[in-house]
């Protein structure tokens, strides 16, 4: 069991639970060894009892150990400790990729891409060590306070031995590919489909495809056509468009076929996001998308145990009721009216369409009914003719005082051990929820093995799962206990190892002995113990450290933010700066550590301070063609910015180069004045031809961004 505070492997103090999941719990712990913040993952307590269970941890473990890549999370360390199996991981401060879509509604096309990139260079790590994610989706996408995007949870990844993998494993519905929601085979082309999908929902704010049933979803991306962006968003350029597109085609062979592949198109749809460079395998005949009938929904059911009951993180559905029935095959799955549900329903379900192996269940539990009802009956009958009241043992009634002590609030009334063999006290302890933890002790008075104290006395309520100490006797004869106080704690252990003990560390503050040191021993330096028997060694944290919450600085300036971090015993690290739309120039923009959280003090905060609004800058180059009108002589363009910027020139040469720059705004008009010829005729029939100035009407034009 779990409890803040406490050592796992001996090096690692459970801080805080940040996060759980299906078959895990994630803890925030310390490495006391190499000083620095980790992320634990420990196995679930109900599941450390099922081989299966702990056999796929252990999968996840070894699958994740072996890649290494600045795009996913690295896992550290992996152990077992008395029943609690736990993974060691890097600890990302930051937010999961759903949360920041929520946070932003959606993101920018460039920011989109960019996060695309940096999950398929993860992604594609992975897949190089044949390794395939399964479980795409914004939830396992980390955004750190720096920007780095990470990918994690490993939880169904599986290690690859061949081009493509036959598995019922599924990730989220909304995310899953068409052959995932089948239950067929799912290899590297199954992890694009599921990453187009999250740049469909980065991009637009919402899943490409939603329904109130996981059945419905999973309908939709076996049969249904991916919907465009660029309906929810129409700024979405052609050629990301395009790269969603062929992601998510239904066919594998039509998608990427790498994610190599898939990054040089994201990366080429930053230089020419309106090009249309995509390259999308045509439908051969017979590749359509065809309708989903009653048996491929069975065939679902056959390879995942139920339709209804999609393997979802995050999301648990009861699987329907098994009811027989006699269906024909539908040529298309259509969302009904309730009342010819309810129709189809009185027509499936008829009371006389028995299933025969229902049947046969029904009687078996009929018999195993009636059985137990005659035991409880015989029961019954002995007792009131006091069968078995003098038949309880002595052995029987400890057990029963044993059960009583237990308390209905967790604790436990202590037993009495002393002059009992130390195996009999482990159990009798261990049966009421109690742990050990053994020392030894030269005694003439008490056999080897015997427990001589305890370090609660008899009576005294405990709470369940404490750790009683015991201390044994090691009989007359026994080891020299070396002296090891003031040692450093490796050396220490070493020693007495080396001389046939077994050593357990207990670890305290202390303000006069060194860190990693060695306070105290028991048993002390000089006395005798049992080869094999603990030795308990007390190692120094050095000086207690005093904790004190990270104030939120955002939004006060550099001078401000200082004094408060001295105000919290806090230290200034770092001071950076960025551009920003939001916050003033000279202001806190980011702080390294999260508002709220309990820190040491003099603990390092880095901040960013703000630059104000990024200035951008606009042009306008083209070749101007001759006005309508113009026979000749100078032509005054004017150029005339949103904003009220305005650009003349003079001209008498057409095709016109013009290269205007430092725009604030990115569009304007354009008039050109020149003088016109205009004919009059008199009313007896002469012309007069003259000329007079004439300026063109404002023409819109668009300038670019240098």
């Amino acid at each position: 069991m779990i409890k803040i505070g406490m050592l796992i492997g001996e090096r690692y103090e459970i801080l805080e639970k940040i996060g759980t999941g299906g078959m895990s719990d994630v803890y925030k712990a310390k490495c006391h060894k190499l000083n620095r913040f980790v992320a634990i993952k420990v196995l679930k307590q109900e599941f450390n009892e099922n081989t299966n269970f702990v056999s796929k941890f252990r999968i996840e473990a070894q699958a994740a150990a072996g890649l290494a890549h600045p795009n996913i999370v690295n896992v550290y360390d992996v152990g077992e400790e008395e029943g609690i199996y736990y993974i060691v991981m890097e600890l990302v401060e930051g937010i999961t990729l759903k949360n920041y879509i929520e946070k932003k509604a959606r993101l920018s096309v460039k920011e989109a891409v960019s996060i695309a990139i940096q999950v398929s260079m993860g992604i594609e790590a992975a897949h190089n060590n044949n390794i395939i994610h399964r479980d795409i989706k914004p939830q396992n996408i980390m955004i750190a306070r720096d920007g780095k995007v990470k990918v994690t949870d490993f939880g169904i990844a599986k290690a690859a031995t061949s081009n493509t993998i036959t598995s019922n494993v599924m990730g989220s519905v909304h995310y899953t590919s068409p052959e995932q929601a089948r239950g067929g085979f799912s290899d590297e082309k199954s992890d694009i489909y599921s990453l187009g999908c999250t740049m469909f929902e980065m991009l637009t704010g919402h899943v490409p495809f939603d329904g109130e049933t996981t059945v419905a979803i999973a309908i939709k991306h076996i049969q249904e056509d991916m919907p465009s962006p660029r309906e929810f968003v129409s700024e979405i350029p052609v050629s990301v468009e395009q790269i969603i597109f062929k992601a998510t085609q239904k066919s594998p062979d039509r998608r990427y076929q790498s994610m190599g592949e898939l990054i040089e198109d994201l990366k080429h749809s930053l230089i020419a996001p309106d090009e249309d460079f995509v390259k999308i395998i045509p439908v051969e005949m017979g590749g359509a998308t065809r309708v989903i009938t009653e048996a491929d929904i069975s065939e679902i059911k056959d390879r995942t145990g139920t339709i209804a009951g999609i393997s979802i993180i995050g999301e648990e559905e009861k699987a329907p009721v098994p009811r027989p029935a006699k269906r024909k095959p539908v040529r298309k799955i259509e969302e009904p009216e309730e009342e010819d549900e309810e129709e189809e329903d009185e027509e499936e379900y008829e009371e006389d369409d028995l299933d025969p192996k229902m049947e046969r269940i029904t009687t078996i539990l009929a018999i195993v009914a009636a059985v137990i009802i005659g035991v409880i009956a015989l029961v019954l009958a002995a007792n009131a003719l006091d069968i078995f009241k003098a038949s309880g043992t002595k052995d029987q009634e400890n057990t029963e005082n044993t059960q009583d002590q237990t308390q209905e609030d967790g604790q436990v009334t202590m037993i009495n051990v002393v002059g009992k063999d130390l195996e009999t006290a482990k159990k009798e302890l261990n049966d009421m929820g109690l742990g050990t933890r053994v020392t030894t002790r030269e005694s003439d008075e008490y056999e080897v093995n015997q427990v001589i104290s305890q370090g609660v006395n008899e009576g005294e309520k405990v709470d369940k799962y404490t750790t009683i100490d015991l201390v044994v006797s090691s009989g007359t004869e026994g080891i020299e206990v070396d002296n090891v106080t003031g040692m450093e704690a490796e050396l220490a252990a070493k020693a007495l190892e080396e001389k046939g003990f077994q050593v357990v560390k207990d670890y305290a503050n202390d303000d006069t002995v060194e860190k990693d040191r060695v306070i105290s021993q028991e048993p002390l330096a000089g006395s005798k113990a049992a080869k094999g028997s603990s030795i308990t060694i007390v190692i120094s944290q050095g000086k207690a450290v005093t904790e004190t919450t990270i104030p939120d600085l955002r939004g006060m300036t550099e001078s401000a933010a200082k004094a408060k971090l001295e105000e919290y015993k806090l230290k200034c690290g770092t001071v950076s700066e960025t551009y920003s739309d939001t916050v003033s120039a000279g202001c806190v923009v980011t702080q390294s550590y999260n508002p709220g959280l309990t820190v040491s003090e003099g603990t390092v905060v880095d901040i960013t301070l703000s630059l104000g609004v990024k200035e951008v800058s606009y042009k306008y180059v083209a070749n101007l063609q001759a006005p309508t009108g113009y026979a000749g002589g100078s032509v005054t363009v004017t150029i005339k910015a949103s904003n009220g910027d305005i650009r003349t020139f003079a001209t008498s040469t057409f095709p016109c180069a013009v290269n205007e720059t430092g725009f604030k705004v990115n569009s304007g008009t354009i008039t050109f004045t020149f003088n016109k010829e205009v004919t009059e005729v008199d009313e007896e029939g002469y012309e007069t031809t003259t000329t007079e100035p004439y300026t063109t009407p404002e023409q819109a034009i668009t300038f670019t961004q240098e």
